[in-house]
């Protein structure tokens, strides 16, 4: 039996998680990635895999959240780039589906990929993806003292005192004042993570290529700047920058760089949980000997530079409500672009060019959703089977 060739384009935890099922599928797999693995929005990201929570971007409070902070320069959720007209294209559309029914739609979308994102880990685990994912809570505090009551319910949820919360993240200061936990929840160090998940697409006899991808053709000729290759399969997950080469195959739905921002500091103690500040926009997550602190939605080009005074902001947001950081520490500033839909639904599945698929759009969840993806479109590229889990992601709606 001849074995399938497939090409995946873009290495960030989408494209790595799609070629290691796919090789778990018997296909021979090569990975084409602009820069280096994990460049973009996966490296340096929160890293929580929460499948409870991890819904659409366009809930009904965007809208009004992102104008308020139109012309904030330092506003969690921002537009930088107002000379852009697809820019404003894009944000019109996304506004129209930030409505209740809308987003129950596209949550309801999303529930096939949250509903196998464990399966999906634990397969990885099993078979040779050893970089450390932890299952822990992620502890959620307010500052205003009755605000956790409106954190949305769940058989997740758990509402704790002050007190208790500060035993198990004595990171937690005085300025907080009701904190809920939420539980079934597990967290990864992203670059560790799509290291590991390289190293064993390699060790598998995958090959990872730099090149820059320009354009597939049909019979499924894949267009780079060195060269052009012929396979049997291309998957194209590049991230924000989706919709350039998914565009002209037949994909409507726009995507868009919601870029977000990172740092590490140094703690006092280590950190033994994650933290939300909800009021802040913040996510804390613990890294060896500190904790990555990461936020922001800045609809931005990708390859603009990063906004002065974003990192700032986040750093004095933090300081407010957290104890024990040594802020003089900050270190590997970052800034990344997560891939946003203009419906807030991934893109996942086949597009107009038999053999050609695409594996995108997934905002802020590509850690919790990205081998979820992978393992499903693999089995239904594999098969020529449908997966009901991603019927609703159909990049050609």
């Amino acid at each position: 039996m001849t074995t399938r060739r497939a090409v995946v384009v873009g290495g960030g935890i989408i494209g790595l998680c799609t070629a290691w099922f796919l090789q778990q599928d018997g296909f021979e797999v090569t990975v084409l990635e602009k820069e280096s693995v994990g460049a973009g929005s996966s490296w340096a990201n929160a890293g929580w895999v929460m499948p409870a929570r991890a819904v659409p971007l366009t809930e009904p409070g965007t809208v009004r959240e992102g104008l308020h902070g139109l012309f904030r320069s330092n506003h969690p959720f921002s537009v930088s780039s107002w000379s852009d007209p697809g820019m404003w294209w894009f944000l019109s559309r996304f506004a129209a589906n930030c409505t209740r029914h809308r987003w129950e739609a596209a949550r309801h979308a999303m529930s096939g990929l949250n509903g196998r994102c464990l399966e999906a880990f634990d397969q990885l685990a099993a078979h040779g993806v050893t970089a450390s994912v932890v299952h822990s809570p992620i502890l959620v505090g307010y500052c205003d003292r009755g605000a956790a009551r409106h954190f949305p319910p769940g058989p997740d949820l758990i509402e704790l005192s002050v007190e208790a919360a500060q035993h198990k993240a004595p990171q937690l200061g005085s300025a907080i004042q009701s904190v809920v936990e939420l539980i079934d929840t597990r967290y990864v160090d992203p670059a560790a993570f799509l290291a590991d998940l390289s190293h064993a697409v390699r060790d598998r006899g995958g090959d990872i290529k730099a090149r820059n991808v320009v354009e597939i053709r049909s019979g499924v000729r894949v267009v780079t700047d060195v060269d052009t290759i012929k396979t049997d399969v291309a998957v194209i997950a590049t991230g924000s920058r989706l919709s350039t080469l998914t565009r002209p195959l037949g994909v409507r739905t726009p995507v868009r760089a919601g870029r977000g921002y990172s740092f590490t500091v140094a703690t006092q103690v280590p950190a033994p949980h994650p933290i939300y500040l909800p009021e802040q926009r913040l996510a804390c997550t613990p890294v060896a000997g500190g904790l990555r602190i990461a936020g922001i939605m800045e609809f931005a080009p990708e390859s603009a530079p990063a906004r002065e005074g974003r990192l700032d902001a986040m750093a004095r947001a933090a300081a407010g409500v957290l104890r024990g950081v040594d802020w003089s520490t900050r270190a590997h500033e970052w800034v990344g672009s997560r891939p946003i839909t203009s419906d807030g639904i991934p893109l996942v599945g086949r597009t107009r060019i038999d053999g050609v698929h695409t594996a995108g759009g997934h905002g802020m969840w590509g850690v919790t959703q990205g081998p979820a993806t992978g393992m499903l479109l693999a089995r239904q590229i594999a098969t020529g089977e449908p997966a009901s889990e991603l019927l609703a992601l159909d990049p050609l709606r």
